[in-house]
């Protein structure tokens, strides 16, 4: 993010001064500057005469200016004892929330967290043209939250092909998803897929038609015959709907 102010003063200094009080920096602050106008004294200290013009240049950090966004929507929600504890790298940063209100920056199944993570990407990678990743994180929810739904996946992959029937899942998002994809798919004869649009697209978990432990299933789910125990397949490849870009996908 480029910030451009032009000041103005009597002398090149004071205009200076002045752009650099619009950017609420101070005096001892280092900036690019680009005088426009000189100075030019009245005639005679009563005709004519000009006021300098000074243009400040500042590009912003993407770091700095995620976690400046970050603290101020949080101090906006009026929540008390949060600390914002950054990590900070080349082309990422890590934001870990910690405090006694914490459970309402994590909100319903982590959906606060969530469009918090997603509004500081926004603006982190409005920046520049380069992709900067940012995630947001309080202790280690995010952490917890993926093995949760890795096990969920697991367990309705096993059971669609004991049962022969579909299991549909909660609305997610595109990380969330395929979280899923990955666990149901390292299950033989379970396979899982995406339906509805936007923030309805679901994952819905059933039988592959083309495994053979399912020929023992009718079009109702009814078994015909024996029951094969599916097995664990680690060489399946998951389905990335994120394209591997993290929650809610690239960001430009």
């Amino acid at each position: 993010m480029i910030k451009e102010v032009i000041g103005t003063g009597e002398t090149e200094l004071e205009a200076l001064a002045d752009a650099k009080a619009q950017l609420g920096l101070s005096d001892a602050d280092e900036v690019e500057f680009e005088v426009i106008n000189r100075a030019e004294k009245k005639v005679l200290g009563l005709f004519g005469g000009k006021p300098a013009k000074v243009k400040v240049t500042v590009k912003g950090n993407p770091a700095d200016i995620a976690e400046k966004f970050l603290k101020d929507v949080i101090g906006a929600m009026n929540l008390s004892d949060i600390t914002v504890n950054a990590e900070k790298n080349e082309d990422s940063a890590t934001f870990n929330i910690e405090g006694e209100d914490v459970g309402f920056v994590i909100g319903r199944r982590g959906e606060t967290l969530d469009a918090l993570q997603y509004l500081t990407s926004l603006v982190a990678n409005h920046v520049d043209n380069s992709y900067f990743k940012i995630t947001v994180n309080t202790g280690n929810y995010r952490e917890k939250r993926e093995k949760t739904l890795e096990i969920l996946g697991r367990k309705l992959a096993f059971k669609a092909v004991k049962t022969g029937r579909k299991t549909s899942l909660e609305p997610m998002n595109p990380y969330e998803r395929r979280i899923i994809h990955t666990s149901v798919q390292k299950v033989n004869g379970a396979i899982s897929w995406s339906e509805g649009e936007n923030a309805s697209r679901h994952v819905v978990i059933g039988p592959d038609p083309k495994d053979r432990r399912n020929r023992n299933y009718n079009r109702r789910g009814q078994r015909n015959g024996r029951n094969t125990r599916p097995a664990p397949n680690p060489d399946r490849k998951p389905l990335d709907e994120s394209n591997g870009a993290g929650l809610y996908g690239r960001i430009d």
